[in-house]
């Protein structure tokens, strides 16, 4: 099993506007609404890829059972500590321009009992036929970096560790030994605070990833496609050329297919493969948070991977 801990779940709701315009009145052209939350859709992914999956994390009470209703839908079984309040919304205006405005909202407070039930919840889930604990995003409000760490802690040496996030909590993580990180490029840079230009600075920002507890990085390029390092061995794998539909959980459905390869065994090269099909697949389908398997396959089969 893999576990997936989503300590910040969101709505996020897409409109696209004919313009924006302070202070006017706007007709609605479409609207998407989202249940998302990296570590859902990592959860999504990878149950479209079939890998035996199992979500858990914080929702609260107002409107989580619509996360509940995504997630049975999905075939992904579920258990979550309950706090009182609503989901934040997160709002994506996109006018004729193709202008993007934003508004993220704030997410209710987690108190510090409910945050002991969630790492005593993963302990338990972890016990028995748990091979892997993917831990991404945000944390809800009042919560410290170190929770990250506490999460890590919370399941037995043997489980496989996958974190996807950025700075102190990406750092908190890495204390504890973590099997594969996934940044993207903007990500890794907020992180160490360097500008990586070219493929040398890039590995160079891994390396430095790898000194910190990392046992492999792979590092998300976007279109551009992916790089993965054990600190022996290095690759690259450029994405195909795909008309892009939607960026909505490109970089969860990498780690989704990273993990599960991760999971079975396979070679640091074939990891990355199978990440970076997954994040292509995803931005062709439009209105949706994941990806289709047999795009995820169809991409996958043309993929090539260099050394570097």
């Amino acid at each position: 099993m893999i576990l997936t801990v989503c300590l910040s779940p969101c709505i996020d709701v897409n409109i696209e506007v004919d313009s924006l315009s302070v202070g006017k009145l706007h007709k609605i052209i479409n609207k998407s609404v989202f249940f998302t939350g990296k570590a859902i859709n990592v959860a999504i992914g990878g149950a479209r890829l079939g890998a035996d999956i199992f979500a858990t994390g914080f929702m609260y009470e107002t409107n989580g059972n619509q996360f509940e209703q995504e997630l049975h839908k999905e075939g992904v079984p579920y258990k979550f500590v309950w706090n009182r309040g609503r989901v934040r919304e997160n709002y994506k205006f996109i006018d004729n321009k193709s202008m993007l405005t934003e508004f993220d909202d704030i997410s209710p407070e987690v108190q510090e009992e409910k945050q002991t039930e969630l790492l005593d919840l993963i302990t338990k889930l972890s016990t028995n036929s748990c091979h892997a604990i993917v831990i991404s995003g945000g944390l809800a409000k009042g919560m410290n970096s170190d929770y990250y760490s506490k999460v890590l802690k919370s399941v037995p040496s043997n489980v496989l560790k996958i974190a996807d996030s950025e700075g102190d909590r990406l750092f908190e993580a890495l204390n504890c030994g973590v099997d594969l990180v996934k940044p993207n490029l903007e990500e890794m840079e907020r992180t160490i605070k360097k500008s990586l230009k070219t493929k040398s600075e890039m590995l160079a920002g891994c390396y430095s990833l790898l000194d910190r507890g990392a046992k492999r990085v792979l590092l998300s390029l976007g279109k551009n496609g992916a790089i993965i390092t054990d600190g022996h061995k290095n690759y690259f794998s450029k994405s195909v050329n795909v008309a892009m539909n939607s960026t909505v959980g490109a970089g969860d459905g990498m780690v989704a297919a990273a993990a599960d390869a991760l999971v079975k065994g396979k070679e640091l090269k074939e990891i990355l493969r199978c990440g970076v099909a997954a994040g292509t697949a995803a931005v062709t389908t439009p209105d949706s948070i994941s990806f289709s398997k047999d795009k995820y396959e169809e991409i996958l089969s043309t993929l090539t991977v260099k050394e570097i």
